[in-house]
């Protein structure tokens, strides 16, 4: 439905529709407080994006009378910059939320909590790309918006720069690729900033494809250490994982 629907009522359903996977997802393992904290925190976080994508597309039916994408496109270049300026904004904020950029990003470390695939499901195909897909989807729109695109450029840069040397840092393994994920969605937005968003589409496959097969191999590698995750306790897999280590190189 996000991604088929052809206006953008049926895209906010399906946008809901993901943002509750997601929700399920994490909170894989219900018994676990941590579990339902970090649930109900990305949950909470989304809500936040949700009202800044529902404000913008009141904005949009207010302004072109409709929702249709080929309808509101097509006006587009006919419209006050300023109002242009305030819907590409307002659907960025549901865009960050979704995509955890900085400022909203808080509930992607903790999305760890569901198992290994699930992350790997979050990370590569539910959650984190519909914000970007959201921006490509809306690029006729946010060509005409400059001060969104330079915001865009801005926070995507930030986001990516923040997000990498923090992954630096962290000691669990899943975490470690979580914010790697953070990273690369950074870049995403930054390359939507600079209005190349045919190269944005071809790296968010491209990000899936990769990013859901390091999760599987971090879940190789848990299993293969009776569910430790601390990387200060591993060393010399290769020797022992030589396939799992292929998969990651």
């Amino acid at each position: 439905m996000l991604v088929t629907g052809d206006n953008y009522l049926l895209m906010f359903i399906g946008w809901e529709g993901v943002g509750v996977s997601s929700y399920l997802l994490i909170n894989f393992w219900y018994t676990r407080l941590q579990a339902n904290k970090a649930a109900i925190k990305a949950l909470v976080t989304n809500r936040i994006g949700d009202w800044g994508l529902s404000i913008g597309l009141y904005t949009i039916f207010w302004t072109f009378g409709n929702l249709d994408f080929t309808t509101v496109f097509s006006l587009a270049p006919y419209i006050n910059e300023e109002l242009i300026t305030i819907i590409s904004i307002l659907l960025f904020v549901g865009a960050m939320a979704k995509s955890a950029q900085l400022g909203l990003h808080a509930w992607l470390p903790d999305a760890m909590e569901g198992p290994t695939p699930v992350s790997a499901l979050i990370h590569a195909a539910t959650m984190v790309t519909a914000g970007v897909y959201l921006l490509v989807r809306s690029s006729p729109v946010l060509e005409y918006g400059s001060t969104a695109l330079i915001l865009i450029t801005w926070v995507g840069a930030l986001t990516a720069f923040f997000a990498a040397s923090t992954g630096l840092v962290q000691n669990d393994l899943k975490r470690v690729i979580a914010y790697s994920t953070c990273s690369q969605l950074g870049l995403l937005f930054l390359v939507c900033g600079l209005s190349q968003y045919n190269v944005a589409l071809f790296h968010l496959v491209n990000h899936a494809w990769f990013k859901a097969l390091l999760f599987l191999s971090a879940g190789s590698v848990i299993h293969a250490m009776n569910d430790e995750q601390d990387l200060r306790k591993f060393g010399g897999l290769a020797n022992l994982l030589p396939f799992t280590y292929s998969m990651m190189i």
